[in-house]
């Protein structure tokens, strides 16, 4: 977990995980297929530990669109099928990374890794992330596990994600790269299936998590989500995105 674990014992309970799941997982890519038979399998290119490009393996919530090159998904998406509306909003989508852990270029926690032209607008401070093997989960994944809905209506969701996502984000990767252990990366693999549960209660020990760390109050207060998320700069930047590159 997040260069925590050996790779040994990495390599033994993602390939315990897949063969527990494989039921679901085969269930999961039945319905997707059946849906539009298309390759239920979606891969995307993201930058792994020291830069490194890999490709991530997902399961596929969305339709081809000629013309489309929006990375950031809002819960209006016209691209998002029927099922694939059950698989994002359940995680699913996610569960054949798995595989990805399997092979060595993720970890069970850890920054979650970004779309290569969204890594290079990271500043300085941003890209000290790159050190660490990204994860399935980290803080992020779970303050920001609605990332559909906080997109949902925005005129540009790559703006918006730069805006309003990504300068929390990188804030929390980097708390995380501090204070990084095997009992943290517990927590936050349990939190993680908590807030898929029981939303408001895995929030709210998340940021009780944050603060029993010596979490900035801002990162404490936001991981509650009772406040509005608003235009910001990113970490090491004054100044607040309003074009993608």
């Amino acid at each position: 977990m997040g260069g925590i674990l050996t790779r040994s014992l990495e390599l033994a309970l993602s390939a315990i995980l897949i063969l527990l799941l494989l039921p679901l997982l085969l269930l999961t890519a039945f319905f997707i297929f059946f849906e539009d038979f298309r390759n239920p399998i979606y891969v995307s290119n993201r930058v792994g530990k020291n830069g490194v490009i890999f490709r991530l393996i997902k399961f596929r919530s969305m339709r081809h669109l000629p013309g489309c090159t929006v990375d950031s998904t809002a819960k209006t998406d016209p691209r998002i099928t029927k099922i694939g509306r059950i698989v994002r909003s359940t995680k699913l989508d996610e569960l054949p990374q798995l595989f990805n852990i399997l092979v060595g270029s993720m970890a069970f926690v850890g920054p979650r890794p970004n779309v290569p032209r969204e890594v290079c607008m990271y500043t300085a401070e941003e890209r000290e992330l790159l050190a660490l093997k990204p994860g399935l989960t980290d803080f992020s994944s779970i303050i920001f596990s609605d990332l559909a809905n906080i997109l949902a209506g925005e005129s540009d969701p790559d703006v918006a994600y730069n805006q309003k996502v990504r300068p929390w984000k990188s804030r929390y990767g980097l708390f995380y790269a501090k204070h990084r252990s095997l009992k943290l990366d517990v927590k936050i693999a349990l939190l993680t299936a908590l807030v898929l549960i029981r939303r408001q209660s895995g929030l709210r020990r998340t940021a009780l998590l944050l603060a029993h760390l010596g979490a900035d109050e801002s990162l404490v207060r936001t991981a509650t989500r009772v406040e509005p998320l608003v235009p910001m700069a990113p970490v090491g930047s004054n100044q607040v995105v309003y074009r993608r590159g």
